[in-house]
């Protein structure tokens, strides 16, 4: 039981990288990876939302829709409407305890509930059956994941910025490229863990 738990954190964070393997989750990652401070705040509430969406994703899924036969017709509506929530409740928490990192993530806060990686997350916890422990590990590595490959990502353009780029790659050029090669680099970790 613990292996399986261990292999689905690692699996979500390293080898099946929402981000850089998956590729959801992309207008946060490069809207918000400007600054290590910013990317790291945006990455704690994407993991939050993440964790706590794959919880209530699968209760829904489990304790509602499959016993009144709505799967089909509203998993994806639910899903929607708990992370808007979730996103909400962050939102209003950030505003209060932290003012500064509110208005730094700007629009990309209330973005996170149009961020499809979570959408994907909570659809791909019911398709692969996890229970609910398997679910919270996989919500809470996908959100480690997607935490770390902002935060590296920002790393690097903070680094790009004092860097002489060619003026033709300045800006939106240099910053695809850069997640192209984190996103090969990434793919290393492809033998680490079939799932």
């Amino acid at each position: 039981m613990i292996k399986d738990l261990l292999l689905i954190f690692i699996g979500a964070i390293l080898v099946n990288n929402f981000v850089l393997s998956r590729f959801l989750g992309i207008c946060p990652f490069l809207g918000v990876s400007k600054k290590v401070d910013v990317a790291l705040g945006m990455g704690m509430a994407t993991t939050f939302v993440m964790t706590l969406s794959a919880i209530a994703s699968w209760a829904i899924q489990y304790y509602i829709l499959e016993p009144f036969g709505l799967s089909r017709f509203l998993q994806y509506v639910s899903f929607v409407l708990v992370i808007a929530s979730l996103v909400q409740m962050i939102e209003m928490f950030l505003k209060k305890t932290s003012p500064n990192l509110h208005k730094s993530l700007g629009i990309f806060l209330p973005l996170i509930t149009t961020n499809c990686a979570i959408l994907g997350l909570a659809l791909l916890a019911v398709n692969k059956g996890y229970n609910m422990i398997q679910s919270t590990v996989f919500g809470l590595g996908a959100g480690l994941g997607f935490t770390l490959a902002i935060v590296i990502m920002a790393g690097i353009r903070e680094e790009i910025e004092n860097a002489d780029i060619p003026e033709g790659l300045k800006g939106a050029g240099i910053t695809l490229i850069s997640a192209g090669i984190l996103s090969i680099a990434f793919l290393g970790f492809s033998g680490l863990i079939s799932m």
